[in-house]
């Protein structure tokens, strides 16, 4: 530690900070680059320059502490999401195997009928609540279609995902309360047969790719179990989010309705203004240079993206909705090796319930939002959606 060293007693999984991160995660990143959290032992990365470089230095900031605990570290142990190269690298090309943009291309009209029916089915009631109506409706089908999962499964896959991403916070009473939940989702992830995944789905090849040893056949489970906590929340959290800010903006909204072409440059802005996780952690492998500040070898680090998406020494005027910004250069999907696996996926899902919603509502209006608390991903619990008029 050096003499310039920053610190701070801001508890960032604090209920009222995940409610509302903004004025602390402000504080944070006009403190410095890199400020020592004290009630949490961690050391945290505010500004986007400091943690774009980070994100893209793994053999420095390892994924082998993701989480905020070292039980969830551990059993997470030789996964995508908490791997360093070679592992990684090899566990990744089976994992994006099946969403590359070849591979996705024949979804795309799947995706696009879909999200119609469900964009159509939403504004035919004239109001709707544009979370559980909309947003988890089309990511919900898809992904768990994509995967294979059949049966009654499915119905607690949601709740299963929301307590995963509990557990790679601090073992707070949050977390403590998820273990039951995430438990139920590790327990079936990891006792899974393939031939009960339906025929064609990315989880049967995956199960296929271990049997003929591409992958480590225990590895198997807990590539699924990563498709099914991170393949949903967040795109549901970014889609539901676009028609809050959207409803906060009209102006932008009718801009993209008048050109949809910028439907693709609106989602990055999206995702800019609300990274779909608050705070994802890494681990230092040496004594790390950051600013004037050294951070110790064998720390706790958390990286804070939606400090970085908002850092004024990159964005002008960070905090106002301009859909022609077209940020894409976000830091919400990650960046370098360990760069959002799924992206293309979450674009396809969410720009198809972009251009369905803009062609099918001509304006509305929203009523209060609530929050979800979650001590990684930043999602909406309801999102009201009243006064529409329909195109």
């Amino acid at each position: 530690m050096t003499a310039t060293m920053q610190t701070s007693t801001i508890d960032i999984w604090a209920d009222e900070i995940l409610a509302n991160p903004h004025e602390a995660f402000t504080e944070l990143r006009e403190q410095a680059p890199v400020v020592y959290l004290k009630h949490s032992d961690v050391w945290a990365l505010t500004r986007y320059a400091e943690i774009r470089e980070a994100l893209g230095s793994w053999e420095d900031f390892s994924s082998t502490r993701v989480a905020f605990n070292p039980q969830m570290n551990e059993v997470l142990t030789g996964t995508t999401l908490a791997s360093d190269p070679p592992l990684h690298t090899q566990l990744r090309a089976t994992l994006s195997e099946n969403l590359t943009p070849r591979a996705l291309r024949d979804l795309k009209v799947t995706i696009d009928e879909k999200a119609d029916r469900i964009v159509a089915d939403a504004v035919s009631r004239g109001t709707f609540d544009a979370v559980t109506d909309l947003a988890q409706e089309l990511p919900l089908q898809i992904v768990l279609d994509l995967i294979g999962v059949q049966g009654e499964v499915r119905d607690k896959i949601l709740g299963w995902g929301a307590a995963a991403f509990n557990l790679l916070g601090p073992m707070n009473e949050r977390a403590q309360q998820s273990f039951p939940l995430a438990g139920e989702l590790f327990e079936w992830t990891h006792g899974m047969e393939g031939d009960k995944l339906a025929e064609g789905s990315i989880g049967r090849a995956i199960f296929d790719a271990g049997a003929r040893g591409d992958i480590p056949p225990e590895l198997c489970g807990h590539i699924i179990h990563q498709y099914l906590a991170a393949g949903m929340d967040t795109t549901i959290g970014a889609i539901a989010n676009a028609i809050r800010l959207f409803g906060e903006n009209p102006d932008q909204f009718a801009k993209v309705k008048e050109d949809p072409t910028l439907i693709p440059a609106a989602f990055n802005e999206v995702l800019r203004m609300e990274a779909a996780m608050h705070a994802q952690g890494r681990g230092t492998t040496r004594d790390v240079t950051v600013g004037d500040t050294v951070i110790p070898e064998g720390s706790q680090v958390a990286v804070l993206f939606y400090a970085g998406n908002r850092d004024p020494r990159h964005y002008d005027n960070p905090d106002a909705f301009l859909v022609e910004r077209n940020p894409v250069d976000h830091l919400t999907f990650g960046y370098g090796v360990h760069g959002c696996a799924g992206q293309g996926l979450a674009k396809l899902e969410a720009h198809a319930v972009i251009e369905a919603f803009c062609r099918r509502v001509d304006s509305f209006e929203i009523g209060e939002p609530t929050v979800t608390l979650n001590n990684t991903s930043r999602s909406l619990g309801s999102l009201p959606v009243t006064s529409l008029v329909a195109a």
